[in-house]
């Protein structure tokens, strides 16, 4: 046999000799031997201290778990503060493996508990902003005038002046104003009535409170009505809920989308196509109600996407109207006083004692009821009503009121309805009077007479590329069983850039002629607007006008306006030039035809007195703010983020544009200051109460410093780091490198006790000028 032969033999032997020893081993020895550990079933009984993460999001927690028999325990309480919804009748420590729907893993190698529950027992999310961060509205105590001079001269009634007058008293209890007209005839044909003398018109003191949203009036004042209701001038008192006060809140209600999110995720809202917000959101349930202010039928569409890009679109329809309230909200006002006499032709004409009250409450997010009484010696009225909104399709509005006037009843209904989206808006109202029914309006007016009936439909439809189409239908019937019928049609298109073209014609049913003018309007950016227009009258006469205007810069600076009409008459012709300053706005013009010219001149502005100091401004019909710097002159002011202008000597700068009860945010840019002087804030938001004014303060402080250098004896500077103490002010301070040390709040003779690292101390004197604007630098000062 040979030797290769031999090995061949040989290695499958040993192989088999192998084979059998390791099936030795195992049938011997396995059975003495215990099973692998696997999972948590390798600890019989242990506490683990887990971080907590549940629907893939981490909380946050570390939480003690049992582990007991290979199931985990964890306290119900601790489950419940993550906002976990669970049953009332759990004990005190459950088994995950026994809540049906929870499932729960350990990893041991992140030594972190996994939880997976369904989206519904975890907290609700709302996710929203506030789009206007509320703030108290401020007042400070000032006065104000404002004035409208305008002088009049025609050729063929002479001339006269007017003098337009409004005057504020503001403080923290509100404002007080008074306006008049003082009127005199310089030539010409003068009035008896209006001629050479001052006429009142209203006097009023009104207070708002934005903590409960009321505004309180005493004196001239409009009583609050409602759609189908009519106001009245009253003498007299006022309480109204005020909603202006709180331009934070949102008094009508607006959609809320919500659903679920298994995992940590983000939702995109797209309103009619738009997007309109993004929000992160945690596993659980949600209500979006950051929704913009939006009006009529839209559609839209929430999408959700988790970590893994995986998304989830939903289309929602929605229609939205500020005609409601939201629910729980109410609007009122309640009124008592005397009519108002010949206003505008008497100072003080006062009538019967009346009174008013007006409610709205929303009963829910679709009902808003409504409710109105008046009352006087002569009348009583009551009446109810509603808006109901009609799931997608609009607005239902209906009121019935009962009148009873000097032992004559009368009954008012009144029926309409609205539907507005993006493509078309129609609107209906009809208000029906009956037998003899009266209101406060004809209360001291015996030749007033309330109408019979009033109907009017009007439509708007949207043409895409063709424009926009209007129509609308008028149907009035007087109390003297009079008709009057009006059909209108409005047709309008944007042409190329912003030129655009408008028509319309409109005339009265049972007249067979139409009335129609066409205008083209074409805007040459800041030069100017020109209009082009052509009118045809009713009675057939035509008319063309050519226009060519240039609208006030709102910073300032020139407008005018020039125009020229040409009919079957005498042409007419129109000028007039606007030049706005800082302090008055001033006008200028002429108007009419060769037969009879008009020629007038205008002078408007505000007067204003706050902090012993008297401002000139343009008109202010709202709320304002005057800048302070305590006595700093030529300091920047911004409002916001825009440079109105700079402190006067006093230190002082009036801003008058300021909105009642916005949150305007006001900005001094202290780079120009000295370097002596410092500022603690440079910016602040505040709001001001309606008709009033307000101080702001930004306070600054001249700072009295110097840096000295310090010596010793032998003309060395002292060590760093030597402590120094001021001893008219006992501050201390620390040396720099090359003996310069910094010190504030000194005087005009200064002391300085300093001791050295080796205990050792000296003193130095120095004499300071309090008048200098910088910081400047003393020495080298011997330290002795």
């Amino acid at each position: 046999m040979s030797q290769d032969r031999a090995h061949s033999i040989k290695r499958p032997l040993w192989a088999a000799i192998g084979l059998c020893c390791l099936v030795f081993v195992h049938h011997g020895l396995a059975g003495d031997l215990p099973p692998a550990p696997s999972g948590v079933e390798a600890i019989v009984d242990a506490q683990l201290f887990l971080e907590l993460v549940v629907n893939q999001m981490n909380t946050g927690r570390v939480i003690a778990v049992e582990q007991r028999g290979g199931r985990l325990f964890v306290p119900v309480a601790v489950l419940r503060e993550t906002g976990m919804k669970l049953p009332q009748d759990l004990s005190a420590e459950i088994a995950l493996d026994s809540l049906p729907g929870l499932h729960s893993d350990y990893d041991s190698q992140g030594q972190r508990l996994l939880l997976n529950v369904p989206p519904g027992w975890l907290p609700e999310q709302l996710v929203g902003s506030q789009a206007y961060p509320r703030t108290s509205a401020l007042s400070s105590f000032g006065a104000l005038l404002n004035y409208d001079l305008y002088l009049n001269d025609t050729d063929d009634s002479g001339t006269y002046l007017a003098a337009w007058n409004e005057v504020r008293l503001f403080d923290s209890w509100g404002t007080l104003s008074n306006t008049g007209q003082y009127r005199r005839t310089i030539s010409g044909i003068s009035n008896g009535t209006l001629n050479n003398r001052y006429r009142r018109y209203d006097t009023t003191w009104r207070y708002s409170d934005d903590e409960r949203l009321l505004t309180y009036e005493a004196g001239d004042l409009i009583s609050g009505a409602l759609p189908w209701s009519s106001s009245v001038r009253l003498g007299g008192v006022q309480v109204s809920r005020d909603f202006g006060v709180r331009p934070d809140l949102v008094t009508y209600p607006l959609p809320q989308f919500a659903g679920e999110a298994a995992v940590p995720s983000s939702v995109d809202l797209f309103i009619n196509g738009y997007k309109s917000s993004s929000a992160e959101l945690q596993p659980g349930p949600y209500t979006l109600t950051n929704i913009p202010f939006i009006n009529g039928a839209g559609e839209a569409v929430v999408v959700t996407t988790d970590a893994l890009g995986r998304q989830v679109s939903t289309t929602v329809p929605f229609y939205v109207t500020s005609n409601l309230l939201q629910k729980g909200l109410m609007d009122f006002s309640v009124a008592a006083g005397t009519l108002r006499r010949d206003f505008g032709i008497r100072d003080f004409g006062y009538g019967p004692g009346v009174t008013s009250g007006s409610l709205r409450y929303g009963l829910n997010d679709s009902l808003t009821l409504e409710s109105h009484a008046e009352a006087s010696d002569a009348l009583s009225l009551g009446g109810v009503g509603g808006n109901l909104r009609l799931g997608n399709f609009g607005v239902l509005n209906t009121a019935v009121s009962q009148s009873r006037f000097d032992g004559n009843s009368g009954q008012q209904v009144s029926l309409g309805y609205q539907y507005s989206s993006q493509h078309y808006s129609v609107s209906y109202q009809r208000m029906q009077r009956r037998d003899q029914y009266a209101d406060l309006t004809v209360v001291d007016s015996p030749y007033l007479s309330l109408s019979q009936r009033s109907e009017q439909l009007t439509l708007s439809v949207s043409l895409n590329g063709w424009g926009s189409l209007g129509a609308g239908y008028f149907d009035v019937r007087a109390a003297d069983d009079s008709r009057t019928r009006l059909l209108n049609l409005t047709w309008s298109k944007p042409l190329w850039r912003n030129t655009s073209f408008y028509l319309s014609a409109n005339r009265e049913i049972g007249d067979s002629d139409w009335a129609m003018q066409a205008q083209l309007i074409i805007p040459f950016d800041l030069r100017g607007t020109l209009s082009v227009s052509g009118e045809r009258s009713k009675t057939g006469e035509s008319r063309q006008r050519i226009n060519y205007s240039r609208a006030v810069p709102s910073a300032g600076g020139v407008g005018f306006n020039l125009g020229y009409a040409h009919d079957e008459g005498p042409d007419y012709r129109q000028a007039d030039l606007t030049w706005r300053l800082q302090s008055v706005q001033l006008q200028a013009g002429v108007y009419g035809s060769s037969d009879a010219e008009t020629r007038w001149a205008d002078a408007s502005g505000s007067l204003v007195w706050m902090d012993h100091q008297v401002f000139v401004a343009n008109r202010i019909d709202d709320a304002f703010v005057v800048v302070s710097t305590g006595g700093f002159a030529d300091i920047p002011v911004r409002y916001e983020n825009q440079r109105v202008g700079q402190t006067d000597k006093n230190g002082h700068l009036l801003v008058p544009w300021s909105s009642a009860y916005y949150r305007g945010k006001y900005e001094i840019d202290p780079l120009n200051l000295p370097t002596n002087v410092q500022s603690s804030n440079v910016e602040q938001r505040v709001s001001v109460r309606r008709g009033s004014g307000y101080l702001l303060e930004f306070p600054l402080s001249r700072i009295i410093a110097a840096s000295v250098v310090l010596m010793d004896a032998q003309q060395h500077e002292l060590p760093l780091g030597s402590r120094v103490r001021h001893e008219q002010s006992g501050a201390y301070a620390v040396v720099g490198w090359d003996g310069l040390v910094y010190l504030e709040n000194l005087e005009e003779h200064n002391g300085l006790h300093v001791t050295l690292a080796d205990g050792r101390t000296c003193q130095a004197q120095f004499t300071l000028d309090m008048q200098q604007d910088q910081v400047p630098l003393i020495g080298p000062l011997l330290c002795q």
